[in-house]
């Protein structure tokens, strides 16, 4: 009787892995102590091209890394990056493998990476370990970032590990296991070019280019095609963030990703009260994150990108730094054209108004200045702007602290928006003001139960947040706003 084969899961590639060292070094995952499955994105698995998928047990063994799974050949990834501010030529991989890449359903090259399994040769003396808490918050934030269609890392299983993990205290310990469009960072480029070697800097960006980019191979100078295309990658989605208040809490290089996706949510958070210097991270003392600075950190970091790029492009001197300059101040009208996009969805506006704008920043100081929450401002608009009766005005209103000046505001925009007599712009106002974020009440409410063992309030939370345009009593539960007493002020970054 022949015996039966390994289930496949995934069809795994390992391109990256040839391209020089020290960009991929072989490294092995640390076995936990006793894995047990959390989730597992069986539709994102499908969407990778899954054959077969096996019990919860066994996957717990893979996506632990207890147990190698079919095909996989686990490596850390080398790259530098400013943080802060302050240059570290050497970070890498300090907890994460990267398994291999797969081809998904749309013939698209998809890396799959374990985060939290264990140490490997960049770890600079950390454990190489994941508390729960994070897992669980990246898991929920990656997958509503999707389910908005903004670009993004996804999830695609957590899993606990039986161990605690010293961070503040002792934690219970998790490995996250994460899809991404490749792990190649602004850092990543930073860490070759501080290797001073052409040779394995050419070899960064063209596999960049071949993966990424293929339509800048034919360009006149594919160096500085590159660079064009991943600032307007990193306009459009950093306006996308701010268009639902998303604040990524840590901006270093090394978390700004080449292929135009957020990327390692740290201490991240959604804005609630509307503060344009707005910070929940506790490590950002400075503020050098703070929401209204996101589009000039990019820019920033695209810059230092731009440095490491010089060498191989074909102009020199003057001329070159003088092209490569425009190319990053190009960012902000790139960034512009795309907020202004979103600010008409947003305001139920026709598409080119040229209200938007000026719109747009009147009711930014009607919710910073009345304390108004930003997700249920944009909300209970929507709701006016598809039945403006008394009941949906009083709701709106009832949301600031200084209703008259926002009733001003409501009679300017009235006489703007369309949304109520166009099917096409109520439908683009719906879709970009979402009901439900993963507020930051709710997600420590989630994490507090896990740690008691608990983990029914994840999966509910996580099925509300995937869809993110619910309006069922059970997501409007979930929508609502903190209290004074339920407001999480900070967050933690897991490293």
């Amino acid at each position: 009787m022949p015996l039966k084969a390994e289930p496949i899961v995934l069809s795994f590639e390992h391109l990256y892995a040839t391209l020089p060292k020290p960009l991929w070094v072989a490294t092995q995952a640390t076995p936990v102590a006793q894995p047990e499955l959390i989730a597992f994105n069986a539709s994102l698995a499908d969407e990778l091209g899954a054959k077969e998928i096996p019990d919860p047990t066994t996957l717990a063994q893979w996506f632990s890394g207890n147990q190698a799974m079919p095909g996989a050949k686990s490596g850390a990834l080398g790259y530098a990056g400013h943080q802060f501010g302050n240059f570290v030529p050497q970070l890498g991989d300090g907890r994460a493998l990267l398994l291999g890449e797969v081809i998904d359903q749309n013939g698209l090259r998809r890396d799959v990476q374990l985060k939290g399994s264990g140490r490997t040769p960049f770890s600079r003396g950390g454990d190489g370990r994941s508390p729960l808490g994070p897992v669980l918050r990246e898991y929920l934030v990656s997958e509503f970032m999707a389910a908005m269609g903004i670009p993004t890392t996804r999830a695609l299983a957590a899993v606990t590990s039986g161990e605690r993990v010293v961070r503040q205290m002792a934690e219970p310990g998790a490995v996250f296991t994460r899809v991404a469009s490749s792990h190649i960072r602004v850092g990543t480029f930073q860490f070759a070019a501080a290797q001073r070697n052409e040779a394995l800097l050419k070899a960064l960006a063209d596999h960049v280019i071949d993966r990424h980019y293929p339509e800048a191979v034919n360009a006149e100078d594919p160096y500085m095609a590159l660079l064009e295309a991943v600032v307007a990658r990193q306009a459009e989605l950093i306006a996308r963030w701010m268009s639902v208040g998303f604040i990524h809490g840590v901006m270093n290089t090394d978390n700004c990703s080449i292929a135009g996706e957020t990327i390692d949510y740290g201490p991240c958070a959604f804005m609630e009260q509307f503060d344009p210097q707005k910070v929940y991270s506790s490590i950002d003392q400075g503020r050098r994150y703070a929401f209204a600075n996101q589009p000039a950190i990019a820019q920033w970091n695209l810059a230092r990108f731009a440095e490491t790029l010089l060498p191989l492009m074909r102009e020199e001197g003057d001329a070159l730094v003088q092209q490569a300059t425009d190319v990053i101040r190009r960012f902000e009208s790139l960034f512009s054209a795309e907020q202004l996009r979103l600010h008409a969805d947003k305001l139920g506006l026709a598409a080119k108004s040229p209200q938007a704008a000026p719109l747009m920043e009147s009711l930014e100081s009607q919710m910073h200045q009345g304390r108004m929450d930003m997700t249920a401002t944009f909300d209970a608009l929507t709701h006016y702007a598809f039945s403006p009766s008394d009941e949906h005005r009083e709701a709106l209103l009832a949301l600031t602290t200084q209703p008259n000046e926002l009733t001003a505001w409501l009679e300017t925009w009235q006489a703007e928006q369309v949304a109520s007599q166009d099917s096409q712009r109520s439908a683009a106002m719906r879709n970009a003001n979402p009901v439900i974020i993963p507020r930051n009440h709710r997600v420590q409410e989630v994490i507090d139960a896990a740690y008691q063992g608990d983990f029914a309030p994840f999966h509910t939370l996580l099925a509300v947040v995937t869809q993110p345009f619910d309006e069922s009593v059970e997501a409007r539960r979930l929508a609502a706003p903190a209290t004074e007493n339920e407001q999480v002020l900070r967050t933690f970054c897991g490293t």
